[in-house]
């Protein structure tokens, strides 16, 4: 079992920044992709940022130069440097990952961390 423990976020101003971080701990032989999603009120969770082991990134045209996805492999740690922040950002931010334990491939998903941008 992989478990994801999140971390990093909170109420900030519009126009500032915050670092997410999503440790992953357990069976792990590999991981593949890891991303961020957001969810907020009313809406359905879209995809935030991606970053695969190749190190190809994908961002959502309103994360494009404004958030940074990155990977620490020795900590299996995925992370998501978000500035110039604006209030549409607010959600609940989830990470998740994909790769392959000793028992074949899994997918977690994260708990969730809130981010709430005031204007």
């Amino acid at each position: 079992q992989v478990r994801l423990v999140e971390s990093g976020g909170g109420l900030v101003q519009a126009g500032g920044s915050l670092r997410l971080s999503c440790a992953a701990s357990g069976s792990i032989f590999s991981i593949n992709t890891m991303g961020w999603y957001r969810q907020a009120p009313g809406k359905q969770r879209e995809l935030v940022a991606r970053l695969d082991s190749g190190g190809r990134t994908n961002y959502a045209d309103s994360a494009e130069g404004r958030f940074t996805i990155s990977r620490d492999n020795a900590k299996n740690t995925v992370y998501l440097q978000m500035n110039s922040l604006k209030a549409e950002d607010t959600a609940v931010y989830s990470c998740n990952i994909l790769g392959r334990t000793t028992s074949g491939r899994f997918e977690s998903w994260g708990q969730g961390t809130q981010v709430t941008v005031s204007s």
